[in-house]
């Protein structure tokens, strides 16, 4: 069984910094990509970033290409995003996202398990 959890949201100012982490639990942690996706209230979920399965390549959406990162620790079975100078509207909920596949992608149906999502709040 496969499941993931996001922790490190909360309330920020404009300008400030924030860091989410997401517990993977199952088998085969290192064979599969590991993405970020946000949904804002009255909108659609998009992508945020996406890591491939040994860490080496990385895929950004433009809106937070320089100030986001995402990283993985394949020994712990933990996803990370570092978000920097972040602004209001990155205001949304982050979801955490197992990939079916080993590379980066971006494409939502390309993922199979997600977590519950955690909230984060730039407040200008």
């Amino acid at each position: 069984q496969v499941q993931l959890a996001e922790s490190g949201g909360g309330l920020v100012l404009a300008g400030g910094s924030l860091k989410l982490s997401c517990a993977v639990s199952g088998r085969s942690f290192s064979r599969h990509s590991l993405g970020w996706f946000r949904q804002a209230p009255k909108k659609a979920r998009e992508f945020v970033a996406a890591i491939s399965s040994n860490g080496l390549t990385t895929n950004y959406a433009a809106s937070v290409k320089g100030r986001f990162t995402v990283s993985r620790d394949n020994t712990k079975n933990t996803l990370y995003l570092q978000m920097n100078s972040l602004k209001p509207e990155d205001t949304a909920v982050y979801y955490c996202a197992r990939g079916l596949v080993g590379w980066a992608t971006s494409t939502e149906s390309e993922f199979g398990y997600w977590g519950q999502g955690a909230q984060v709040t730039v407040s200008s």
